[in-house]
């Protein structure tokens, strides 16, 4: 069974930096593929950042450039480093885990950019 926990999120200023942590347990974390959405209030979940079991990764046009994702099979934990964030980019941030026949959500960590 996958489990997926994400950490990381806070409040920052605009222009700040944050770093998140999807921790996945289970043997198979480098067989999975990882995403991170976001879902701002009233609006719909959104697909921010993917990186597959391969190391390729995709973005949503609005982070490129700002948001890059990583992944340590060592560690089973997959980052997404956030930069220059900006006052759109507050969400909630939930990892998912999928592959192998797993398609596991963690509950999200809330990053808020405000000044």
């Amino acid at each position: 069974q996958v489990q997926v926990v994400e950490s990381g999120g806070g409040l920052v200023q605009p222009g700040g930096s944050l770093r998140l942590s999807c921790a996945a347990s289970g043997s198979i974390f480098r067989i999975l593929n990882i995403q991170w959405s976001r879902q701002a209030p009233g609006k719909q979940r959104e697909l921010v950042a993917e990186i597959t079991s391969g190391g390729s990764t995709n973005y949503v046009d609005s982070v490129k450039g700002r948001f890059t994702i990583s992944r340590d099979n060592t560690k089973n934990t997959v980052y997404l480093q956030m930069n220059s964030l900006k006052p759109e980019d507050t969400a909630v941030y939930y990892c998912n885990a999928w592959g192998a026949g797993y398609n596991t959500w963690g509950q999200g960590t809330q990053v808020t950019v405000s000044s």
